[in-house]
């Protein structure tokens, strides 16, 4: 803790600035009220993103994985958009509607399969078709109902993809599912393990966390899935853009380093051994799918949040999906681009220790700090030029903002 030092013999130290109440003028200059405040900027500059709490319409997003969704209905919220998911007993397809009868607003998720191809609101019993949202009867009032067919609950196309439901989030016809997936997921054969949890935190928060030049290094090395690995102490970065991807490339790497006034600051230690290359295909022993990407670092981000760490033999993928302004579905696949053998003996480590070691203890720190992060205000430092690559990357983007307020018929 730094000691508070006496103004007339060395320059006082810059104190946080208070906030100003309304009984301000009569609290004593020398107790001013509120709590400290510090000074810093807003997310003026980046109107586009600072409006994204919801995150951006015309996506695809991951939500549960296809084991989870049977015949009972499942509920899951995506941009604020809450839905319903449920086998479809009459073609096996997985169908989405918006989790809101609009009779008196109960959620169709605590409805009943009353029917096949249909789910029936538990109130009064109004029934709708999973394909096309049409109100098909209502037990409640006969078989003759005149409300019949004059009213419908909003449906999401599902596409299923890796094992994930997508549902898109957007107006008009949706574009392929493959536009929004990496293409090296869609064009070779792989095997993969995952995760998949709401987490505390706004989407935001948790892509920057993401994509964050600095916090690996120090936040990172205490992680068991980093025991036997150095990290370095600082980098010099850069950021550089292909085929909508934001790739981080490291042009320096320093291990340790001497802090005037301070100390040496070193992650080395003797039972750790060197760590990867900077990039995945420089030492020439990466996964020829890897290698092929050419990618110049490890670690890049693209819209509407997906993140993609490429190690040479492997490759972990993020997607921040929003849920509400306070929580983010956070998907995590770890994916082999293996067959036979290979890819079985990948499916045992996945479930033997990297879900637990890598999605579990390590990413949880991510999520501890994704959970306590109070910004804006914020005063940002050089390895930042991540976040702010990634806010211009937005803002130049030309997307549409998903709205907070309720939409025609949801």
């Amino acid at each position: 803790m730094t000691e508070l030092i006496d103004s007339t013999t060395e320059e006082a130290p810059r104190r946080a600035p208070r906030r100003r109440g309304r009984a301000a003028a009569s609290v004593p200059a020398a107790l001013p009220p509120g709590p400290p405040v510090q000074d810093g900027a807003d997310w003026g500059s980046w109107a586009t993103y600072e409006a994204a709490e919801l995150g951006f319409r015309n996506y695809w997003y991951p939500t549960v994985f296809v084991h989870q969704v049977g015949r009972a209905p499942l509920a899951v919220t995506v941009a604020g958009e809450k839905i319903v998911l449920v086998r479809d007993d009459t073609t096996g397809a997985i169908r989405g509607l918006h989790d809101r009868c609009p009779h008196r607003g109960v959620p169709l998720s605590l409805g009943r399969r009353q029917f096949p191809g249909t789910i029936s609101c538990p109130y009064h019993g109004w029934t709708y078709g999973l394909a096309d949202g049409e109100l098909k009867a209502v037990i409640t009032d006969g078989p003759d109902s005149p409300i019949c067919g004059r009213l419908a609950v909003a449906t999401y196309p599902v596409e299923i993809r890796l094992g994930l439901v997508f549902v898109w989030i957007g107006d008009g016809d949706p574009h392929p599912v493959e536009r929004d997936l990496p293409r090296e997921l869609t064009e070779n054969a792989l095997v993969l393990g995952g995760r998949n949890e709401i987490r505390d935190g706004n989407w935001r928060f948790a892509a920057e966390n993401g994509f964050d030049e600095g916090h690996a290094k120090y936040l990172h090395n205490t992680a068991l899935w980093r025991l036997f690995k150095v990290m370095p102490t600082w980098n010099l970065t850069r950021i550089e853009e292909r085929d909508g991807w934001l790739i981080r490339v490291q042009d320096e790497v320093h291990w340790d380093a001497e802090f005037p006034g301070v100390g040496t600051f070193s992650n080395k230690r003797w039972w750790k051994r060197m760590p990867l290359p900077d990039r995945p295909g420089k030492n020439g022993d990466a996964n020829p799918v890897i290698a092929a990407l050419d990618l110049p670092g490890f670690v890049s981000i693209r819209l509407p949040g997906l993140l993609r760490v490429a190690y040479p033999q492997f490759i972990h993928y993020e997607w921040y999906v929003p849920v509400d302004a306070d929580h983010v579905r956070y998907v995590q696949l770890m994916v082999r681009f293996e067959t036979g053998r290979k890819a079985l003996a990948f499916k045992a480590k996945y479930l033997a220790a990297i879900r637990w070691l890598f999605h579990g203890q390590f990413t949880a720190q991510d999520a501890w700090m994704v959970d306590v992060m109070d910004a804006p205000p914020e005063r940002l430092y050089r390895p930042d030029l991540s976040l702010t690559a990634w806010r211009r990357h937005v803002e130049q983007a030309g997307v549409v903002v998903q709205p907070t307020e309720k939409r025609v018929g949801h």
